[in-house]
């Protein structure tokens, strides 16, 4: 097994039907980030998630909520092995409009929030408009609060110009919890060079996701691809603004073809640089850290073990420090200094 994982940002459903023993596939030791809503969510919503969450999780009896960064530092095994388990909001919608709900959300184990998700809103630019707005001035109020608060600033979605303002806003570290870079592939989902460097500046870290579009290695079958691609922005990322800058926010959706559906039936919320290459696929827990094909038993589709992410950044030359840097120390520094 490879080092431990920080994973800054995954799916569930925002539904009742959201099941906390997908969460499980990651490994003991884990911290582990839930999405609780975006902007098709009201505030009621994400409380609603939030509450259903909590309460699976603490039947469960193997997670751990998460309060403080001393919370992340979870048995990997034994009796008291368990996941640390946030949440974060990819998008303001459900403040409603008032930064004072950072506090209820952080109150309740919300650790990231993003202002945008994809489009423009009251809070600055989203990535699929065509006019970039940057930061409004309630959105430079919401970054304040969240410096003030204790959550992470986060320019993932949000489009460039809104990035960037971000850096310049926030007081300490931003992130952006899962973004790949455009250098690679040329998607409007994807940050410039200019993002990451004023992020790697604040002091912050850019999690690298493993969704087959933004990677450019969308094919059903192409599973190795996609940990080949991811270990590809990693590399770049690390030469780009130093390997200390570079972190895991893989994006897998356990509500794939939930989400995939949501994504047809509502196109208006995406664009065509979501659709035109099928539906999306996913880098799945068990490739991040090489933890083989355990995930074949839900789905017969996926195929034969393929070499997990770790493996190939070793391959790469990242040494087993850096690599425990990638997959956890990096997002971890940052928390520390964020976090209250």
């Amino acid at each position: 097994m490879g080092p431990a994982l920080w994973e800054q940002h995954c799916c569930l459903p925002v539904l009742p039907s959201a099941d906390i023993t997908e969460l499980t596939r990651y490994p003991a030791g884990s911290y582990v980030s839930v999405n609780v809503g975006y902007s098709l969510h009201s505030m009621e919503d994400a409380l609603a998630m939030i509450a259903l969450l909590r309460r699976d999780a603490l039947a469960d009896g193997r997670f751990r909520l998460v309060s403080t960064v001393a919370d992340t530092q979870v048995p990997g095994s034994g009796p008291d092995a368990r996941i640390a388990l946030g949440f974060d909001l990819e998008d303001s919608r459900p403040l409603h409009g008032d930064p004072d709900n950072v506090a209820v959300f952080h109150a309740l184990g919300v650790r990231s929030l993003l202002p945008t998700y994809n489009h423009a809103n009251a809070a600055g630019g989203g990535c699929l408009d065509a006019e970039d707005r940057g930061l409004t001035p309630y959105g430079r109020v919401l970054i304040r609060t969240l410096d003030e608060v204790g959550v992470f600033a986060d320019g993932s979605h949000c489009s460039r110009r809104t990035g960037l303002d971000i850096a310049e806003a926030v007081r300490g570290p931003m992130i952006y919890s899962h973004s790949n870079f455009a250098a690679l592939w040329s998607h409007p989902r994807n940050i410039g060079d200019d993002q990451a460097r004023a992020c790697a500046a604040t002091g912050g870290v850019i999690g690298v996701n493993g969704v087959g579009i933004f990677l450019g290695r969308n094919r059903a079958e192409g599973r190795a691809a996609r940990i080949e691609a991811m270990a590809d922005h990693i590399a770049y990322g690390a030469e780009l603004v130093g390997v200390d800058h570079i972190g895991i926010g893989s994006d897998f959706s356990f509500d794939g073809d939930q989400f995939n559906a949501e994504i047809a039936a509502a196109p208006e919320n995406f664009s065509e640089d979501y659709t035109r290459w099928g539906p999306l696929q996913w880098v799945p827990p068990e490739d991040l850290l090489g933890l083989g094909n355990t995930s074949a038993g839900k789905d017969p589709a996926a195929g034969p073990p393929v070499p997990g992410l770790d493996e190939v950044l070793a391959r790469k030359g990242f040494t087993a420090s850096e690599r425990a840097r990638i997959f956890r120390g990096n997002f971890e520094r940052v928390a520390r200094q964020v976090w209250k």
